[in-house]
């Protein structure tokens, strides 16, 4: 079998059990924190059984390094306590049945745990962690290959070999995280316009509470008119119909009280890795659109306190509005997305050429209900105020029909 197969077959069995996972969350849609690491520790733990179990070595004398990769996912996922255990079943197993030195395998896999405990909050991007990852492992592997896989081999065949590790890790690594990182990007990405379209959709239900509770208080009003306080038989008669038909009231407004109130969850958020899975995520559509995107986001880290999922949610429309307010007629479109800091204040620019607001329709435009799209509930930048809002921040439009409309929400920062 050529080196090339048995690549192949190694990240088969590295990355089925990723799948599962990927379309196992896909199926569910929504996870709790807790059901979500315990589905994902199953699909590392699986592709660890898996390349272990079942992976091919690239030579008779030297066994493949693949076996590192579900450790790499781990601190890539930020599960370190999980590592320890995936550490302790790869130290076993090269000890066991590969003879490497205890010594060496300890001091390996402790450096790892320390370094990345010590970033854990400051390496977020993949190719930095998979860096890291693989200068460490390159040390080792150096020591391993000259000294107990092949100690009495040719310093040049021993060299070339081990290049050929290094590489081979290097490029599946990429590979493996690209694809588990991509595909999650995509799915967070769906759920979010699901749960936007889930929300307009509940929101516009209070067209059918309005009616419904109209209905009582219209036989309630009906019933007093018709109350004679000199009659007391007609008051006993009407008085227990007005107390059922408050009560109904009260149910209904009860039944669709969770339906219309916005609830965040604020906690410490980076807005700058917020863009960064923005830029990746909306990317395509974009292109899609022949739509020139610019994120001019600094690569520093930007620290405010709020509800992740919800600002990505009024991101997400902000910049779905700005596609479809594409100008046909103008030969290049852009949309370009800054973040300027302020000494208490974060300022966020969304800006597009497209085809703009007259001054009617940019004083109604965050009214509920009012929409200028012919299948746009109204409900889309009214729920974003809110949100900003409740974050202590700010939404504001300036338009000119036919040139451009810029966006400018502030968040206070940490």
């Amino acid at each position: 079998m050529t080196y090339l197969e048995i690549i192949i077959n190694n990240c088969i069995f590295l990355l089925f059990p990723l799948a599962a996972y990927l379309l196992y969350i896909i199926y569910k849609k929504n996870l709790n924190d807790e059901e979500g690491k315990v589905t994902l520790e199953i699909a590392i733990i699986s592709s660890l059984y898996f390349v272990l179990r079942y992976g091919m070595a690239f030579s008779d004398c030297c066994p493949t390094m693949l076996f590192d990769i579900p450790l790499l996912i781990c601190y890539f996922k930020k599960r370190n306590n999980f590592a320890i255990v995936v550490s302790l079943i790869l130290v076993f197993y090269q000890y066991f049945f590969l003879q490497i030195n205890i010594i060496l395998l300890l001091m390996e896999y402790v450096t790892y745990f320390i370094v990345f405990t010590f970033l854990y909050n400051k390496i977020t991007s993949p190719i930095k962690i998979i860096n890291i990852f693989v200068v460490i492992k390159s040390f080792v592997l150096s020591l391993e290959v000259f000294w107990f896989i092949n100690p009495t081999g040719s310093y040049q065949a021993n060299l070339i070999y081990l290049l050929f590790l290094i590489f081979v890790f290097y490029v599946i690594s990429n590979l493996v995280l690209y694809f588990l990182d991509q595909c999650e990007k995509i799915i967070r990405l769906n759920n979010s316009l699901c749960d936007i379209e889930q929300e307009k959709q509940l929101r516009s239900s209070l067209f059918k509470v309005t009616h419904e509770i109209k209905n009582p208080i219209a036989v309630c009003k009906g019933y007093l008119d018709m109350i004679d306080l000199n009659n007391e038989k007609k008051v006993h008669q009407y008085i227990p119909i007005i107390k059922d038909e408050i009560e109904r009231t009260l149910t209904l407004m009860d039944d669709f009280l969770d339906y219309t109130k916005i609830k965040i969850q604020k906690e410490e958020l980076d807005l700058y890795m917020l863009f960064e899975e923005l830029e990746g995520s909306l990317k395509p559509l974009f292109q899609k659109n022949n739509i020139k995107v610019d994120f001019k986001i600094p690569e520093e880290e930007c620290y405010i306190v709020g509800d992740y999922n919800r600002l990505k949610q009024v991101f997400i429309n902000l910049l779905k509005n700005a596609i479809e307010a594409k100008d046909a007629n103008k030969n290049c479109s852009k949309v370009q997305v800054s973040l300027k800091e302020l000494p208490t204040m974060v300022e966020i620019t969304i800006k597009d050429n497209g085809v703009g607001m007259d001054e009617n329709t940019l004083n109604h435009i965050c009214e509920m209900f009012f929409t200028t799209k012919k299948k746009g509930s109204g409900l889309g930048l009214s729920l974003s105020r809110e949100i900003i809002t409740l974050h202590n921040g700010t939404l504001n439009f300036y338009s000119k029909e036919g040139i451009e409309t810029v966006v400018k929400i502030t968040l206070p920062k940490k």
